[in-house]
């Protein structure tokens, strides 16, 4: 995968970017906020009702950062991307043949036409040392939703990730862990252990879960979890979580009583050590995606 310097995040409530340097410091950053409903994330709907109010934000925010027409990362939300880890036996190394195989397994996971689909996929090891193939998969033209809109300011999307997928960098390379990640309504449940990804689970929540019991959150969180330890027989040894905002504390405290975990916000991954001053001011303004791309090797 290709690593621009330049990083755009389209999320339901922002936008926001970065641009990293080549000693891997940022250089800029800027987020603008977005009226309420101009970004409405969906995997089988029209993603963004209001393309000029989004457009006007793109704007502001491409004044801010350097912006020279070359190939940029865009991040789009998670719900726009339907991720799965796939157990297979073997996957042709054709492209042509891998893609036709992958389609006809998800043909029954996914609520639209897998025909009209983009599909990009990474393979991992899988429990037991067997193959497993990191798919995701998104309709056609809720990405080109998100593209288009970066076209029509001169913007030029070369990569075009999810959100948490980006975030995944900032875990580290150790023991299973779990990240529960809450963008607007979407909750992200992930969890990893060394370089594999085990488990990815996307939720939407009912308005107003975000200021509701704990207990809300902790039963979409739970299945993750419990998936993970029923199918690779291990136990959660960490968690971080990311964007619950002043009820970071009350979910913190819930989480590790019910998984029996430490759990830390996602600015003290063990992935973060090393981070300069103002890529840490990223992460405390909720930017973790921005961060995750360039520890991932964007600079």
């Amino acid at each position: 995968m290709p690593h621009p310097s330049l990083i755009v995040e389209l999320a339901a409530d922002h936008v926001a970017g970065a641009h990293w340097g080549m000693r891997g410091g940022l250089e800029a950053s800027a987020i603008e906020g977005l009226p309420a409903g101009a970004v409405m994330p969906s995997p089988v709907e029209p993603n963004i009702p209001q393309p000029d109010a989004v457009r006007d934000a793109l704007r502001r925010l491409f004044n801010k950062l350097p912006h020279r027409g070359a190939p940029l990362a865009l991040l789009v939300p998670d719900m726009a991307v339907r991720v799965f880890v796939l157990p297979f036996e073997n996957l042709p190394r054709k492209t042509d043949d891998a893609l036709q195989l992958l389609r006809w397994r998800l043909k029954k996971s996914v609520p639209f036409d897998v025909d009209e689909t983009t599909v990009s996929w990474m393979r991992q090891a899988g429990r037991e040392g067997g193959l497993e193939v990191v798919t995701a998969i998104a309709r056609r033209r809720i990405l080109r939703e998100y593209e288009e809109l970066l076209e029509s300011v001169g913007a030029r999307p070369g990569v075009v990730l999810s959100s948490t997928l980006a975030v995944l960098p900032l875990l580290g390379r150790s023991g299973p862990t779990l990240l529960a990640r809450l963008c607007g309504l979407t909750l992200t449940t992930a969890v990893v252990q060394g370089e594999s990804l085990c488990v990815y689970r996307s939720t939407e929540l009912v308005a107003g879960a975000r200021q509701s019991d704990a207990q809300v959150l902790l039963d979409e969180i739970f299945p993750a979890a419990a998936y993970f330890q029923d199918t690779w027989g291990r136990q959660i040894d960490r968690a971080y979580i990311s964007g619950f905002g002043d009820r970071s504390d009350v979910f913190r405290d819930a989480l590790g009583r019910e998984l029996n975990v430490e759990v830390q916000l996602i600015a003290e991954a063990a992935g973060v050590h090393g981070l300069d001053a103002q890529g840490k001011t990223l992460l405390r303004q909720g930017l973790d995606g921005l961060v995750g791309w360039a520890m991932n090797g964007a600079a």
